[in-house]
């Protein structure tokens, strides 16, 4: 009751009676393609009985009963995304471009990242920041199933840090922690949990998180603020906030299957009422003037190792690549760009993130349906084929790099993702 109460703020009462019915439905289910492994076309001809997302190009809605695409082995080889519907609005809408530098402030478990990163071709940089080092974890394992390049994870308190990072990023998503009401049919114990003075509490923090956003932003920069909450408290009072002690400035946004609130139209709803998905509230915020661009300078490519990446890092015996030299000292870095491998004897344990990252390699072949099953279960393979490394495909993607005697294919699939996969 306390609940619908509140929400007459805004909402008539047929507006909530038809949003708590929606909330009594069952939740939907969305995917999102990695295009530089999956085509429209490819993933239609696999699962045709799905729906095209209403706004968001490369996603789609689908029936989890039909599909179980968690358990896929293209949802093992990075091919796509599972990702709630309203969830892909914020990244899509902020449309970075290839050479954006990004925050995305409160990232795990990592949806708006990885799309960022789809977003900008792989190019560009992505500092993806979760204060739980365990939540940040989480993302570490979306990067590298799905052969992300440009992202640099960290675990931190911006709060602490976010002075010597003022107007620096190009483009800024804060998906704020909030009272989680529009999950409520996603995740029962939300609304078990819920309560006004968890609203109010979080409204506190978000104030707080989006003022820190809008001094790292660029003068023209863009800035997603975003919610899973239904509250005005956590949303419009937000921005409220904003406008009020800075000159940040609106960019409307406009579809039917947005909702307005019609007494202080900051931003828009997604009601599962009205929209295909489950309750999120987005706002678009610029920041005005004009600055210069981050003055990374081009850089060859290094020819350390024989990797084709413009910047090398060593973290003891293990090697990454990246493409960008962001200077991150300030930063508690849990993964810095891609993982290659470890560094043994002077060469180089190819590592699983970098077989998802490439797509060609020397030496290379295409694994039928039985042997994928039988490597996917822990299995070796008998290949008559030169020795040392190899890059074992299906279907054209990227499965793994393992070592080969010249007969035997050794397995190299990390042990925790064995068995986890079918065809």
């Amino acid at each position: 009751m306390e609940f619908k109460e509140h929400l007459k703020q805004y909402l008539s009462e047929k507006e909530i009676e038809e949003l708590i019915v929606s909330l009594n439905k069952d939740p939907l289910h969305g995917v999102l393609l990695n295009p530089r492994k999956m085509s429209d076309e490819k993933f239609l001809s696999l699962f045709p009985d799905v729906i095209k997302h209403p706004i968001v190009k490369h996603a789609f809605i689908y029936d989890k009963n039909k599909y179980d695409l968690g358990k896929s082995i293209y949802h093992m080889l990075g091919c796509f995304y599972l990702q709630e519907p309203s969830a892909m609005l914020p990244a899509y809408l902020l449309n970075a471009s290839d050479d954006d530098l990004v925050l995305d402030m409160c990232a795990a478990p990592g949806g708006k990242t990885v799309q960022t990163s789809f977003l900008l071709n792989n190019k560009g940089l992505i500092i993806a920041n979760d204060l739980s080092r365990s939540r940040a974890s989480i993302i570490v394992e979306n990067v590298e199933r799905l052969g992300l390049g440009n992202v640099i994870i960290t675990n931190n308190d911006l709060s602490l840090i976010y002075q010597k990072y003022l107007n620096k990023f190009d483009k800024i998503i804060l998906d704020a922690p909030c009272s989680g009401s529009g999950m409520f049919r996603k995740e029962e114990k939300m609304e078990d949990d819920w309560s006004y003075g968890k609203v109010l509490k979080f409204a506190e923090t978000q104030k707080q998180l989006i003022s820190i956003a809008y001094e790292m932003l660029k003068p023209g920069g863009l800035l997603m603020y975003s919610t899973c909450s239904f509250s005005k408290e956590e949303d419009e009072d937000v921005i409220s906030h904003l406008l009020i002690n800075s000159d940040a400035e609106i960019i409307e946004l406009n579809n039917p299957l947005y909702y307005k609130n019609k007494t202080n139209p900051l931003g828009v709803h997604l009601l599962p009422s009205i929209f295909p998905g489950e309750g999120h509230y987005l706002c678009l915020i610029k920041k005005p003037g004009i600055f210069p661009s981050n003055g990374q300078k081009e850089s060859k490519n290094s020819s350390k190792f024989g990797l084709d990446f413009k910047e090398i890092y060593n973290f003891g015996n293990f090697i990454f690549g990246l493409n960008h030299n962001f200077k991150s000292k300030d930063f508690n870095i849990l993964r810095l760009g891609v993982k290659v491998g470890e560094l043994i004897k002077n060469e180089i344990k190819y590592d699983y993130h970098y077989a998802h990252y490439i797509s060609s390699f020397d030496n290379e072949i295409e694994l039928n349906e039985e042997e994928v099953n039988k490597y996917l279960k822990g299995g070796t393979i008998s290949k008559e084929i030169n020795k040392g490394w190899i890059l074992l495909k299906y279907q054209g993607i990227p499965l793994d790099l393992t070592k080969s005697d010249g007969r035997i294919v050794k397995n190299h699939l990390p042990k925790f993702l064995r068995n986890k996969f079918k065809i």
